[in-house]
């Protein structure tokens, strides 16, 4: 079912027949998951390719998203959900133009998953179809409510919502869903993404901003809940300083007041300092492709 949509007439040329798609997907110690949702992406109608980004993982999530039939490229370190991001897009670019995709209609449609949707992860072919048939440049997944129990009290997501109404008009229902498919040319025009956490409000609001359609879709995916106890919290306190510093940007520091304009906590100054060294300006060196064989033809790919 889709929901809240913006955009103009405009954004029509950005919105062409385009290629293939390729699923990217961000990983940070998962790998006790990334391999379920590998496989259940890489069977989505139109995938011919599923890019897995490691961002500093001290566990065998390399090894195992390659076993499972990605292609995987590092980070010797963590450098925060934005920068990978623009590093699966890189990747993916990369082969598009070895094989000679690189114009706007025939490039690949980048769609970004969550490392930990495991077989949900198969349902996500409805965020495929709108930015395929030219409808949208940019949808963005509604998900159901989780089957577990737990996450916050919902303050970083009205924080976040309340930002981009303010900045661009766009009434966003989930404004941090990270399960998002894109058109080359509209993530190109979002360049350079928003730091960290705040990389799905910053990248609505430019878009929006810059005529592209966009769409909600609701989308039956789950993934991990975070929960309420000390790690969680900080990690939201992080996750809202992302999400304040991409707003500020963008003129819409008023939907948060305290941690824009006044004096942050300790744990919010700590991590708007973490937002700074997640800016996806560091250097692409950081990054090492680990190449893998596509079982099926012998071309640099994924898997099914």
């Amino acid at each position: 079912m889709a929901l809240q949509a913006s955009g103009s007439d405009a954004s029509d040329e950005a919105t062409g027949i385009p290629g293939p798609t390729a699923v990217v997907i961000p990983a940070h110690d998962e790998e006790r998951r990334i391999a379920a949702t590998v496989r259940a992406a890489g069977v989505l109608d139109g995938v011919d390719l599923v890019v897995v980004v490691d961002d500093g993982s001290r566990d065998r999530t390399v090894e195992t998203a390659a076993e499972a039939g990605a292609i995987v490229v590092r980070h010797g370190r963590n450098r925060g959900k934005a920068a990978a991001m623009e590093t699966g897009a890189a990747a993916v670019a990369a082969i598009d133009a070895r094989e000679g995709r690189d114009k706007p209609d025939t490039a690949h449609l980048l769609l970004f998953l969550d490392a930990d949707l495991e077989e949900s992860a198969a349902n996500a072919a409805v965020l495929i179809a709108p930015v395929r048939n030219g409808e949208a440049a940019m949808t963005i997944a509604v998900l159901p409510p989780q089957k577990r129990a737990g996450g916050g009290h919902g303050f970083v997501v009205r924080a976040s919502r309340e930002g981009i109404r303010k900045a661009s008009g766009f009434e966003a229902t989930q404004p941090l869903s990270g399960q998002r498919c894109l058109t080359r040319e509209a993530f190109d025009a979002a360049l350079p993404l928003a730091a960290g956490f705040g990389v799905e409000t910053g990248l609505t609001i430019d878009l929006v901003r810059r005529g592209f359609a966009v769409r909600e879709v609701e989308v039956d995916l789950h993934h991990r809940v975070t929960g309420k106890d000390w790690a969680a919290q900080v990690h939201r306190a992080r996750q809202y300083a992302h999400v304040a510093r991409a707003l500020a940007e963008r003129g819409a520091a008023g939907a948060l007041p305290g941690a824009v304009h006044g004096k942050p906590s300790p744990v919010d100054a700590d991590a708007a300092g973490n937002a700074r060294s997640d800016s996806p300006s560091d250097s692409p060196s950081d990054a090492q492709a680990e190449t893998q064989a596509d079982p099926r033809s012998g071309r640099t790919g994924a898997g099914s």
